[in-house]
C-alpha cells in the first residue's frame, strides 16, 4: 500500500472525517470501554506498544494514561487527517508518551524485537491488512515474550484461528471481544 498517496487522498480523508464522526461520538464512549478494552488485551504502565490504526483516538489517548510517563506509545495510521487529529488531542491533554507517525501497519519501519504490545483494536478483519502480511510484521516487531492484543469489531469471523494458523501466535486468553496472543518463536 502506498500510504503516503492514500493519507493524502482528498476522498480518503472526506470519507475519514466521516467515519471520526462515529469513531468520536458520545454513543461509541457509551457503549464501549476503552479502558477495559485495553486492559483486557493486556496493556500496562511501562510497556513500548504499537497501536495500529489510531484513528481519532478512541484508544490512544486512555492507553497513552495507562502506559504512564514510564512507558510509550507508537500510534500509527496512514491518513493524514487522522494523524494530525490525534496530535491534536495528545497535544490538548498534554500527554508526551506518544509517537504519532503516518505509516501503514505492514511496513511499520519500526526496529526487530522492539514491542511488548502490538494493538489491533478494531481494524481486523480489514481488506487493507492482509493477515499473510500483517502477522509477520507484527511477529517482527514484538520482543520475544511480546504480546498482541486483538480487539474485533464489529464481527470475530475466522480472524482468530486465522491468527493462530499462520504459526506467527498462538492464542494466550479471550474476554469479551478481546483476544490476546503470544509471539511464537520459530
Amino acid at each position: 500500500m502506498n500510504t503516503e498517496k492514500l493519507g493524502k487522498s482528498r476522498l480518503m480523508n472526506f470519507l475519514a472525517r466521516l467515519g471520526g464522526i462515529a469513531m468520536e461520538s458520545r454513543l461509541r464512549h457509551l457503549l464501549f470501554d476503552p479502558v477495559a478494552t485495553l486492559r483486557d488485551a493486556g496493556l500496562k504502565p511501562g510497556q513500548t506498544v504499537l497501536e495500529v490504526g489510531c484513528g481519532t483516538g478512541f484508544f490512544t489517548l486512555p492507553a497513552a494514561r495507562i502506559l504512564g510517563n514510564s512507558g510509550h506509545l507508537i500510534a500509527m495510521d496512514p491518513l493524514t487527517d487522522y494523524v494530525k487529529r490525534v496530535r491534536e488531542k495528545l497535544d490538548a491533554a498534554g500527554l508526551q508518551n506518544v509517537n504519532v507517525i503516518q505509516r501503514d501497519a505492514l511496513h511499520t519501519g519500526l526496529e526487530n524485537n522492539s514491542l511488548d504490545l502490538a494493538l489491533l483494536l478494531g481494524v481486523l478483519p480489514y481488506p487493507g491488512l492482509p493477515l499473510n502480511q500483517l502477522l509477520p510484521e507484527m511477529h517482527r516487531v514484538l520482543k520475544p515474550t511480546g504480546k498482541m492484543g486483538v480487539w474485533l469489531f464489529p464481527v470475530t469471523g475466522l480472524v482468530p484461528g486465522a491468527i493462530t494458523r499462520s504459526g506467527f501466535f498462538s492464542q494466550v486468553s479471550r474476554k469479551n471481544r478481546t483476544y490476546v496472543f503470544e509471539s511464537a518463536r520459530r
